[in-house]
């Protein structure tokens, strides 16, 4: 299968730099909307023949934000998302909607240790490591088992694509994980299945429509690092 994952487009929680992770969650920003919209012009880069016809299954998180990011690929498609539980950003736990320092660096040190291979490490208030790779695991799983070798878009999360994306690839470090940025309508294309495994064939870190449409001056948690974190080093 060739899973393309794209992160949704920007929330008013991601210009705050708030620890938003819990269900339905919020919107789109005007400017997360105009990153939506690109996504259909900008996407055929990603597949394998750079058309979107091969595209079989289009899939969100059940946070709303996801499926808002959906809503221009599923018009051009003529494919309706389908909510998939487990595509969800990691959640934030006890941090939730925080937006100190030390809940971001709380939070983005979990991910860093998770991605060190210390998976029994526990999210303040909420779970760890391996509850987290259970639950992105049987949501692909599932879409897997649904379109075979056949290409699909699931619009997830930061956190969730990088962490999972990283520990998941086989020709990948799991500490990338916490070493690149996922700007939001960034996109991995992961290669391979859950039985035979799985590789990392593209990163793009910056939106699908072009560096132009990142906000340089939003407080982006989930994109990337924290700078201040010594797990993984």
């Amino acid at each position: 299968m060739r899973l393309i994952l794209i992160r949704h487009g920007q929330t008013p929680s991601n210009v705050l730099g708030a620890l938003d992770t819990g269900r339905p969650g919020p919107g789109l920003t005007p400017l997360g909307t105009t990153q939506a919209g690109a996504i259909p012009d900008h996407l055929p880069r990603l597949t394998a023949s750079g058309d979107l016809t091969e595209v079989d299954g289009l899939y969100v998180s059940p946070l709303i934000r996801t499926s808002l990011t959906a809503a221009p690929l599923a018009r051009t498609l003529a494919l309706g998302p389908q909510e998939v539980p487990g595509l969800e950003e990691i959640s934030a736990g006890d941090l939730e909607m925080r937006t100190d320092a030390a809940a971001v660096h709380a939070y983005r040190e979990a991910l860093a240790r998770w991605s060190a291979s210390d998976l029994a490490h526990r999210m303040p208030g909420g779970h760890d490591g391996h509850a987290f790779l259970e639950r992105f695991d049987t949501a692909v799983e599932r879409l897997a088992s649904a379109h075979g070798d056949a290409t699909v878009v699931a619009v997830s999360h930061g956190a969730a694509i990088r962490l999972w994306s990283a520990l998941q690839a086989s020709n990948v470090a799991a500490v990338e994980a916490v070493a690149v940025s996922l700007h939001n309508t960034g996109a991995c294309v992961m290669e391979g299945d859950p039985e035979r495994g799985w590789q990392r064939t593209a990163w793009h870190g910056d939106p699908l429509g072009g560096a132009g449409l990142e906000d340089e001056q939003a407080h982006d948690v989930t994109a990337d690092a924290d700078e201040g974190s010594t797990a993984g080093r």
